[in-house]
């Protein structure tokens, strides 16, 4: 039989057969799978599946084969940081979600989860929760952000999620899309989960005073169907994004704007810090790549090479 990945425990997963019941699978021995990835999960949300049932009555299944993956996306695995996880698989979007206030998310955080997007070759959009709660000079930022992510193609989408209307936009744009996403604790995914799919109720944390950083309430990824016709995959608190698989001189191919300048470097290895004639730092002088982006660049690119 065959069935789509839904929740991942670890070790059991819920798999949906084409009938639409759910499936209690556990893997089968070594699956053989992709080799290229040597992840510490064998199975991701997302993955098509082929599975023998166990027990009927109980709903139990062994998984036999996963089906090749259109794409993924990894993270540093959360037991060892020098393997990967998969977190999904099959995507059609990564939505990252950030706040300017309560709490605060770095754009280094968003610039890493876009790279990871870009590696993997996956489109990305950036929401931008809490929009009511800005003060004049978030207001500032909340504007810098969306002219310098919409600069260079990324759709930017402020929101309040607790608002309905305020989020039709970004309904619509989901709408029939299978989107991973992502944010620190705190920030308002499982609100704006619950916006998009009312009858979910999927439990939701205040931001604890003390620290301003929101208590962790997803412990494992899980899908669910939207009512238009698209696919939601929640990930666990994501604290951070390591960067797996690029060397130093490819990383400036993920950051579009820099992509797009990488052939007027006087050097081909040229990687935009000290050399001369380099395009990528004269376009930072002249402001048509935004100085966020080239501090996110730099901060990156010296934690490459390193143990995450």
């Amino acid at each position: 039989m065959q069935g789509l990945v839904y929740r991942s425990t670890g070790s059991w997963y819920s798999v949906r057969d084409e009938q639409g019941l759910y499936w209690n699978a556990r893997v089968k021995g070594k699956l053989k799978i992709d080799e290229d990835i040597s992840s510490t999960n064998p199975i991701a949300v997302g993955d098509v599946v082929q599975f023998d049932v166990e027990d009927d009555t109980t709903k139990t299944a062994m998984v036999t084969n996963v089906n090749d993956r259109h794409n993924y996306i990894v993270r540093v695995s959360p037991h060892n940081r020098n393997q990967k996880h998969i977190v999904a698989a099959n995507l059609d979007l990564a939505l990252v979600m950030a706040t300017i206030a309560e709490p605060r998310t770095s754009n280094g955080f968003i610039d890493r989860f876009l790279l990871t997007a870009e590696v993997y070759h996956i489109p990305a959009v950036v929401v931008i929760n809490k929009i009511d709660l800005l003060k004049p000079k978030h207001k500032e930022q909340l504007e810098h952000w969306q002219e310098m992510y919409e600069s260079i193609g990324y759709e930017v989408y402020p929101i309040i999620a607790l608002e309905h209307d305020s989020v039709l936009a970004l309904e619509q744009r989901l709408a029939g899309k299978t989107t991973l996403f992502s944010g620190h604790s705190g920030v308002g995914k499982s609100t704006l989960i619950n916006q998009l799919i009312p009858d979910l109720d999927l439990r939701t944390k205040e931001v604890s005073g003390w620290s301003g950083k929101g208590q962790h309430t997803t412990t494992f990824a899980e899908m669910f169907d939207t009512p238009a016709g698209g696919r939601i995959i929640d990930t666990p608190g994501v604290k951070e994004f390591g960067i797996i698989d690029v060397e130093k001189e490819e990383l400036s191919h993920y950051f579009p704007e820099m992509r797009k300048l990488l052939t007027e470097c006087r050097f081909n290895n040229c990687l935009h810090i000290n050399e001369p004639g380099c395009a990528v730092k004269r376009a930072v002088m002249e402001g048509t790549i935004a100085e966020d982006r080239y501090i996110s660049y730099v901060t990156i690119l010296d934690t490459i090479g390193k143990k995450w």
